[in-house]
């Protein structure tokens, strides 16, 4: 008597885990294929393939990883027609360990030319540190990136991705809710990496889950 409650427990919290698995591979899948590859766009802006107007500044982009372009970045360039000064794509790793010693905590990729002030830098924290991107961009080297960074005035962007249920799915309709109810509960991200709020813009797409 009563044994039907474990397992009705466990099989809410298994759905609950499987929903999320899958429309986060669904969702990965869509968002790929939209950011495309970061180095080969990074390539067409460096053969001049966008027309667009080099604005003074710096920009951070902060993005899943170092593959793809960040979605804010495409909007900047393909919409709005602009692009920043010095521009960073900052790719966060949180570790299996505690803490990550400062010699290893950030790494900076080639892009391909060395002179577009274009950098990709990976960013690496444990489990019981501060995300804090911000303090993490101040303790670099002068002469780490390509171009030096204008902290105080620097501008960070975030692609963030509007999960509607009217979208098409592969999933069933009340999968597809449940996701995009446990979606729109995540942690903020600007508050997550300490990004300061007057100077953190918001870039949104429009992803079926």
């Amino acid at each position: 008597s009563g044994a039907w409650l474990p397992l009705l427990i466990g099989l809410t919290l298994f759905t609950v885990m499987d929903t999320w698995r899958r429309g986060r591979r669904l969702v990965s899948a869509h968002r790929e294929e939209m950011e495309g590859s970061l180095r080969d766009f990074v390539e067409q802006l460096d053969e001049g393939r966008f027309p667009v107007q080099r604005v003074p500044g710096t920009a951070i982009f902060l993005n899943r990883g170092g593959q793809t372009a960040p979605l804010a970045l495409r909007a900047n360039v393909e919409r709005n027609r602009v692009l920043h000064e010095r521009i960073v794509i900052v790719s966060v790793e949180i570790l299996p360990v505690p803490q990550v010693p400062p010699a290893e905590a950030t790494t900076v990729e080639d892009l391909g030319r060395s002179d577009d002030a274009i950098s990709l830098l990976t960013v690496r924290f444990g489990y019981m540190q501060r995300t804090d991107v911000p303090s993490a961009l101040a303790r670099l080297p002068p002469d780490a990136l390509e171009a030096p960074l204008d902290l105080d005035h620097a501008s960070y962007f975030l692609s963030i991705v509007d999960l509607h249920e009217e979208q098409r799915s592969q999933l069933p309709r009340w999968r597809t809710r449940l996701f995009v109810a446990m979606a729109s509960a995540r942690a903020d991200a600007a508050t997550a990496f300490e990004l300061p709020v007057d100077r953190t813009v918001l870039v949104g797409s429009r992803l079926g889950a």
